[in-house]
């Protein structure tokens, strides 16, 4: 295997004979000079072949990978200002023709197309863009929370009953016992945070929804935290902290990409404004919209709250206990309203949290309530009879967010590897 380095370093070092690989990004014949522009990971750089016997005598096609060596050097024609002439070049690999999509600048395929040549599409500037934002997005996640004293733990994905009741689960068979992959990392995020007290997860999801919308899966990426010696207020203002962080960070790291995406990132303002549940409706009711109290928000309400709150980003907080699981921690002297709250961004939701219950006798009772069994939990509920102090949490859904930082309509071009109703492969 040759030994190649990167097109941007390649720029830097001009005169110097380096190797460079890639794909064929596209190709153009001038008079007697050929011109090449090879893409890899760090950009494009155009290769201008004047010797044309070094040019493939069976011609090249949009991304074969190729190998080339020589020298970079400044340039007034190419758009970089930079271009490559070649003193070797070879075929490694070919790409059969034509492509299936469209991976030009604008894609013209649709997204179903896209999707089953998945591989092809990230090659796209547009889908680059989308995952390189998406991996700031998770890695600045990651760093902001260890550099503030929380835990990372990995629980587990297979699970026993249900997480948040309901029956919205995959089952699958676990030797001689029925087995459900696991809707939420809530009850495992629990018992460590009432051990480490403040502890964080990046984990797959899987809920059995029948929806077939723009901004559903049925197998999503969570961003979770949970902490002890907290309530709902203490963790929404953790989650308006370490959002404002994630945002600001693509901003300044991913320029490139968001200008690709023709995106102007809106930094929301902190505080977060807190909009009760009841304030809500109100609001809506007002404007016309037909809800009343205990209905849960459908896309377009909540898009229309962001409207009538006039932010980017805000809480809606206090709900109906109807609306949200077991675990939510009532208020003391209204027990149908609980310590909850969502996180609306850009019109959607990115964001849910609540102040759990720690008093296993209360516990019990909620679930019962929910119409659920207590004997299915039993090993959850005993975790909270051994000390366990008040503490809250949430999660954020990573392609959720994504979708909203990209400005993308659908949830699946924010998704690698999109499952849904009708979905299984690649």
């Amino acid at each position: 295997m040759f030994e190649r380095i990167y097109i941007e370093e390649a720029k830097r070092r001009p005169g110097e004979t380096v190797t460079i690989a890639g794909w064929v990004a596209r190709t153009r014949d001038l008079a007697k000079i050929k011109f090449i522009v090879v893409r890899d990971k760090t950009g494009e750089i155009q290769v201008t072949v004047k010797d044309l016997g070094l040019y493939p005598g069976e011609g090249l096609g949009r991304e074969d990978v190729i190998a080339v060596t020589g020298k970079a050097a400044q340039s007034k024609i190419a758009n970089a200002g930079v271009e490559f002439f070649p003193d070797r070049i070879e075929v490694v690999n070919k790409s059969r023709q034509p492509l299936p999509v469209d991976i030009a600048e604008t894609s013209q395929s649709e997204l179903e197309t896209r999707l089953n040549w998945r591989f092809l599409d990230f090659r796209a500037p547009q889908t680059r863009a989308i995952f390189a934002i998406q991996n700031r997005l998770l890695s600045t996640f990651r760093g902001w929370l260890t550099e503030n004293g929380y835990t990372e733990i990995q629980p587990p994905c297979i699970i026993s009953s249900a997480s948040e009741g309901g029956a919205d689960l995959f089952k699958l068979p676990y030797f001689e016992k029925d087995a459900f992959l696991a809707q939420s990392p809530q009850l495992y995020k629990q018992m460590c945070a009432i051990s480490f007290e403040k502890v964080f997860t990046v984990t797959p999801i899987w809920r059995a929804e029948k929806f077939n919308t723009p901004t559903h899966l049925n197998e999503v990426r969570q961003m979770d935290i949970e902490q002890a010696f907290a309530d709902d207020e203490a963790v929404m203002k953790v989650l308006e902290k370490i959002l404002v962080h994630m945002l600001r960070d693509v901003k300044e790291h991913c320029p490139e990409e968001l200008k690709t995406l023709k995106r102007d990132l809106v930094i929301p303002e902190l505080p977060f404004r807190r909009v009760t549940y009841t304030e809500a409706i109100e609001m809506l009711q007002r404007a016309g919209e037909q809800i009343v109290w205990g209905d849960d928000f459908t896309k377009p309400q909540e898009k229309r709250m962001m409207e009538l709150v006039g932010k980017e980003a805000f809480f809606l907080k206090d709900w109906p206990a109807a609306q949200k699981a077991f675990y939510s921690m009532p208020y003391s002297d209204n027990p149908e309203v609980v310590h909850a709250f969502d996180c609306i961004y850009g019109g959607i939701e990115i964001s849910s949290g609540t102040q759990r219950i720690h008093v296993p006798e209360l516990l019990r009772e909620r679930i019962s309530k929910k119409g659920l069994h207590p004997e299915n939990f039993e090993s959850y509920i005993e975790a909270f009879a051994y000390g366990a102090p008040p503490h809250a949490g949430w999660s954020i859904g990573l392609e959720r967010l994504t979708m909203i930082v990209t400005g993308k309509d659908n949830i699946r071009e924010c998704c690698m590897f999109p499952r849904d109703r009708e979905r299984l492969t690649p």
